[in-house]
């Protein structure tokens, strides 16, 4: 008994022709140096909340880097203290995931100093910062502690500071 296919139909409603479809390898697109290449992105350029982050200058960069670091680590102050605090220290009173999705953040800052250009011997350094900030973190009740007072965040974007500042 032979099988027989209908008419394949893509998102916009044209029929592609079964050989245009190669064998579970999906659409080759590509993206190099923030454009699409191949259909149907032909020439469409990455933008993240409306930045195109191919154009951002190196310190536009840093400035986002910074306000991350802020956010995830100063942002609040504990009432009736000097005691700052931030999102990492409130998603991390999440048991096990909040410290996970806390240190994805934070190795987002490591992939974006490496962007930047920051050495390797430098960039070790904050992943030591976020491995121990991660792990420590995952303690319950002192970890949580921990991560409000060691700062790993803060710490990985002033040594990338001082490492530019160094290199002007």
């Amino acid at each position: 008994m032979k099988q027989t296919r209908g008419l394949i139909i893509d998102q916009d409603g044209r029929e592609v022709r079964p050989e245009e479809i190669s064998k579970g390898a999906g659409p080759a697109w590509q993206f190099e140096g923030g454009t699409f290449r191949g259909t149907p992105f032909q020439g469409a350029s990455f933008q993240a909340f409306g930045i195109n982050l191919q154009a951002l200058t190196r310190e536009q960069r840093i400035a986002r880097l910074d306000a991350l670091a802020k956010l995830l680590d100063i942002a609040f102050i504990m009432p009736g203290t000097n005691i700052r605090y931030g999102l990492d220290g409130l998603i991390g009173l999440i048991p096990i995931v909040g410290d996970l999705i806390t240190t994805a953040i934070s190795l987002w800052i490591v992939r974006e100093a490496r962007a930047i250009g920051a050495p390797w011997h430098l960039t070790a350094r904050m992943l030591g910062n976020v491995a121990l900030d991660g792990v420590v973190g995952m303690v319950p009740v002192a970890g949580d502690a921990f991560d409000v007072m060691f700062k790993a965040n803060m710490r990985n974007v002033r040594l990338l500071r001082r490492w530019l500042d160094k290199q002007r």
